[in-house]
């Protein structure tokens, strides 16, 4: 049997991400905005999915509420259809040793049926733009040790490798919880 691949990639209404052998690519119905208070709920389920546990929804809800009415914040979200389908945020502040404002992406997620299709890169993509346009002079990123996955992503982004993470637990989880 001959496979004519031009009439299977290029044929109308095929798109080049139905071909087995191609990464897929991102939607036209995709669409990156600022997260707002409607996409709590969605974003709390990400963070606990992220984060392999399930934390206070009022605790969780009251910190989203403050990080996003804090303009020094940025939160995108990316949106298939008007459904949140990843979000990510960043925290920046003005540093005596950069004098001036650096951000941090704090989280990045997108929900695994969406994985693959350029989703991540959009959000990173327009938290630069927003970042150029804010006059912020860097972004950084702390990703855990084990999310091999996630440092490829951002080196692929363009992330350096620059720093070690050090942590002092001043209040373990659980001890958190039975306040």
């Amino acid at each position: 049997m001959f496979l004519n691949l031009y009439n299977l990639i290029y044929a109308p209404g095929v798109y080049i991400n139905e071909f087995p052998f191609t990464k897929k690519k991102m939607q036209n119905n995709i669409k990156i905005r600022r997260a707002d208070e409607s996409d709590f709920e969605t974003i709390n389920s990400y963070i606990n999915e992220l984060e392999k546990t399930v934390f206070d929804k009022n605790i969780q809800h009251e910190i989203y509420s403050e990080n996003i009415s804090n303009e020094k914040n940025i939160y995108l979200v990316a949106t298939k259809f008007d459904q949140v389908i990843g979000y990510l945020s960043c925290h920046t502040q003005n540093l005596l040793h950069h004098s001036g404002r650096v951000g941090e992406i704090q989280e990045m997620f997108v929900s695994h049926e969406n994985r693959g299709l350029g989703i991540g890169k959009a959000l990173v993509d327009k938290l630069k733009t927003i970042s150029i346009n804010e006059n912020i002079l860097q972004l950084e990123v702390t990703s855990n040790i084990k999310r091999n996955k996630a440092h490829r992503f951002y080196q692929n982004q363009q992330f350096e490798e620059t720093h070690k993470k050090f942590v002092f637990k001043l209040i373990e989880q659980t001890k958190r919880d039975e306040k």
